[in-house]
């Protein structure tokens, strides 16, 4: 179990370049604005959000090195991206130089949200897999707030600040690149491929004294029904993929990544001083991340459409406040004490749930595809969302946005209640056969 700990601490510190990268550019927004005067339309859609537009891609398509690759090389590829990225981003002197730089970044944070859960779900033991698949979730959350503190570190270093805040996250890419040669192939993807003699080699090493033949067979349960080539489009994987697709679109709709990416700006709008909203956001790092630690704590042990049921009901209350909030322009705390009631039911709920859940539902011939299309869902509306919320907030006014945000939420609610089976505690081979077996 240490050894199957550590490789899964390794492979879901991918989780923390994504956190980081998500949310560094946030300290760089008015700034980026006013260097290069571009509009609220162009900075929103193309400066700010163009990483999230590369990690469409990254999730669209990661699926096939994820499978072809292996889990292993890819995760390798995508310290490379992050670090490319943070280097050309950092010294970059017109917005499309830095868009394209930031645009690599997102490739490397799609790829990962396939390629690191669907790592660490495969060499896990069921009772664990929640708890250790939770580590990516864990370390974005990690990511999310070491960003949030070093950008307020760095916020008075002179009037390239912004080079500093973004060009920091080279070191821990850097790092991660050269940690991952150091941990095993999937033994579940080297079966997928026939490599069963390496396949072994990996299993003696997790387990020595297990009968391994045992456990390859094990791993191979259900593979006889399957045909080469099939896609997860197919009739008998229509519940598993529609599950996928309600769970990421929820997690967007909540307005998560919105309120990542334009935190200080969303405290400025309630009133608060510029030093007042950094650290207010640094105060959302710390709720993230306590209450992403209890979700890790609790997943396996009260398993995942509790703390979905938990998370939704905290949505629906926080943003309601949020928006109640900014309709009758009440100023000061108000409004960060409820954005971190909201992170915190974030954290507990979707943040905990969603890369496990959906590392889970899939055969392990189309687990790399499965989580792209989830992925890819996810991250098409987390491009969408954040992009137009400069436009929307200047329209519509914030407290309609968070309105809408809020009545999704009560339709999670319903999803969870009565659409999401619980897969606590059950192999990936026993789920292969139970969640098809609902459609």
């Amino acid at each position: 179990m240490n050894k199957i700990l550590l490789w899964s601490i390794t492979a879901a510190l991918a989780g923390f370049l994504f956190g980081f990268d998500t949310v560094v550019i946030s300290g760089a927004d008015k700034k980026l604005q006013e260097l290069w005067h571009t509009s609220d339309v162009f900075h929103g859609s193309v400066v700010m959000a163009m990483a999230l537009w590369g990690t469409v891609i990254g999730a669209i398509f990661g699926g096939i090195p994820t499978n072809a690759l292996g889990r292993k090389k890819t995760l390798i590829w995508i310290g490379v991206l992050f670090l490319v990225s943070a280097i050309g981003s950092s010294l970059a002197n017109d917005p499309y130089v830095f868009a394209f730089f930031r645009f690599l970044g997102g490739l490397g944070i799609g790829a990962s949200t396939i390629a690191a859960p669907a790592y660490v779900s495969e060499i896990a033991p069921a009772k664990d897999r929640g708890r250790l698949v939770s580590l990516y979730q864990f370390n974005i959350v990690l990511g999310i707030l070491i960003a949030f503190l070093s950008n307020y570190l760095l916020r008075d270093v002179g009037e390239n600040a912004w080079r500093w805040m973004i060009g920091v996250m080279a070191f821990p890419s850097f790092f991660y690149m050269i940690i991952v040669f150091a941990i095993p192939e999937s033994p579940r993807w080297l079966l997928s491929k026939s490599r069963n003699e390496e396949a072994k080699k990996v299993l003696q090493q997790i387990n020595p004294d297990a009968e391994i033949e045992e456990l390859m067979a094990e791993f191979h349960v259900g593979e006889d029904n399957h045909v080469k080539g099939e896609t997860i489009f197919l009739k008998k994987y229509r519940f598993p993929l529609i599950l996928a697709f309600l769970i990421a679109l929820f997690n967007q709709l909540s307005g998560i990544n919105a309120f990542l990416y334009y935190a200080p700006r969303i405290f400025a709008e309630a009133g608060l001083e510029e030093s007042a909203a950094l650290m207010s956001s640094i105060g959302i790092g710390l709720t993230n991340l306590v209450f992403t630690l209890l979700g890790v704590f609790l997943i396996d042990v009260l398993g995942r459409k509790v703390l979905m049921y938990i998370g939704s009901v905290g949505y629906i209350i926080s943003l309601g406040l949020v928006s109640v909030a900014f309709f009758l322009k009440w100023q000061g705390m108000a409004v960060p004490i409820f954005l971190f009631m909201f992170i915190a039911s974030h954290a507990i709920g979707q943040g905990a749930v969603i890369w496990v859940f959906i590392s889970e539902i899939f055969p392990n011939h189309l687990r790399a595809s499965g989580q792209a299309f989830g992925s890819s869902t996810h991250w098409v509306l987390a491009a969408i969302i954040p992009s137009m919320v400069p436009f929307l907030f200047s329209t519509i006014g914030a407290g309609t946005v968070f309105l809408i945000f809020a009545v999704m939420m009560v339709f999670q609610l319903l999803f969870v209640m009565f659409m999401m089976p619980e897969t606590k505690g059950k192999t990936l081979e026993e789920l292969q056969e139970t969640v098809f077996k609902q459609q």
